[in-house]
């Protein structure tokens, strides 16, 4: 029988990581032989296992190693991680080791050494001589390429259950759409507010929803308030934004009636038009077309639109990247010092997103479908708390949020002020 040592520690039993681990091994129809386990017996104490994977065949091993390792198993041999050159352009070697989006260490020389710009479903790729890993989509990978292969000095830190209730744990349960959503909403912006304390940027995805419902100018407040380093969106976003700035419609209804507009089916098609006969979004606020809407506070404020389009879109919006590998691109770039993403009202645009983040990053997932909510865990990220809800209530419940928030200190201080004077 194929066999190899492996070790998990930290929290492993109460976050049911040790039950996993052995559901895995079993499933797969493997077997396991206990060395030594150590349980801690208080909450800031860690567990530690000791164990022997065996296998009828290495494939079988090397399907639960993989597997095993998604929950911060590490192998106990302690070599060096292996590599093997790329040949074929855009083409992986044979045993290419696929990451998580979990912080990632691999072993060079007996040092582990983080991986650099980690994401879900991509290569490694190995710079010795300035003993670096970072990560590469397949398409990218060049001829002479160093890439991980195999499972050997590969440290994965898995994500266990919070030691002290934090601000978002209790929106890790199943998606429901029968949470308090005003509480929800009231803690997702006082964590936007301290990520913007301490530097980070937040990302926000849209789908046209968001202009449907009414709530693009809610989203326009929170650029102004500076709650919004970048945006992912695709050609609906922009161009139901840009005809509601210049007709006053959204698919041709009235935002201010909800009624339809007649000959209004057209209006995005002239939104459009009218966009790419002044060449591009910057030029149409420079010269006064664009006068209001988030893409109008966006570009004023400088915010980084990146908008990559599908083979359904009219026109396309001048500005929208038709080209998706270089969307990919461009998105991982935007991505850099990203701490919180919210994605409201796009499936597409959101699983998109959430393959690119870390699981560092804080993400919120709203939309009025219980099952987009879902496909985005289903997808892998782990890290992504759900909230069912219209559009334009959480972004409108989320701007009084901030407002209130930042009311807070300024009436501490009148009331302080109030008892100067009194004495």
């Amino acid at each position: 029988m194929a066999s190899e040592i492996i070790e998990l520690s930290g929290h492993i039993i109460d976050s049911w990581t040790l039950p996993r681990a052995w559901d895995i091994i079993m499933d797969r129809g493997g077997d396991f032989l206990i060395q030594e386990i150590q349980v801690g017996k208080h909450k800031s104490e860690p567990s530690y296992v000791r164990m022997e994977i065996k296998a009828d065949d290495e494939q079988t091993l090397d399907l639960i190693l993989s597997e095993l390792q998604q929950l911060g198993a590490m192998l106990v041999n302690g070599h060096d991680v292996r590599t093997a050159r790329v040949e074929q352009r855009g083409v992986l070697p044979e045993g290419f080791y696929s990451t998580t989006n979990l912080p990632t260490q691999v072993r060079l020389g007996g040092q582990w050494v983080d991986v650099e710009q980690i994401e879900m479903d991509v290569a490694i790729v190995i710079d010795r001589e300035h003993r670096r890993a970072y990560c590469k989509p397949m398409h990218e990978v060049e001829v002479g390429d160093e890439v991980v292969v195999g499972h050997e000095g590969i440290r994965v830190q898995s994500f266990e259950r919070a030691r002290e209730r934090e601000i978002f744990a209790f929106m890790q349960s199943d998606v429901s759409s029968e949470k308090a959503k005003i509480l929800m909403i009231q803690h997702i912006a006082r964590q936007m507010q301290e990520t913007r304390a301490r530097g980070g940027k937040i990302l926000f995805v849209l789908g046209p929803a968001v202009i449907h419902t009414g709530a693009g100018r809610y989203v326009a407040e929170l650029i102004r308030r500076g709650y919004v380093q970048v945006i992912f969106g695709g050609n609906a976003i922009v161009t139901h934004d840009v005809e509601a700035a210049l007709f006053g419609t959204s698919l041709g209804v009235d935002l201010r009636t909800g009624e339809q507009v007649e000959g209004g089916h057209r209006n995005h098609l002239r939104a459009i038009n009218a966009i790419r006969a002044v060449g591009s979004l910057e030029k149409a606020v420079e010269v006064g077309l664009l006068r209001e809407g988030l893409i109008y506070e966006a570009i004023k404020h400088q915010v980084p639109l990146v908008l990559a389009g599908s083979i359904r879109d009219d026109g396309p919006m001048p500005g929208v990247i038709t080209d998706m590998q270089e969307a990919q691109r461009q998105m991982r770039r935007a991505l850099q010092g990203v701490e919180m993403a919210i994605m409201v009202a796009s499936m597409l645009h959101a699983i998109a997103t959430g393959n690119l983040l870390p699981a560092t990053v804080r993400t919120v997932v709203v939309d009025i479908n219980p099952a987009v909510v879902t496909k985005l865990a289903d997808r892998g990220s782990f890290q992504a708390a759900g909230l069912v809800t219209d559009a334009e209530l959480f972004l409108r419940e989320l701007v009084e949020a901030l407002r209130r928030e930042a009311a807070l200190p300024n009436a501490a201080s009148l009331q302080t002020e109030a008892g100067h004077t009194q004495r």
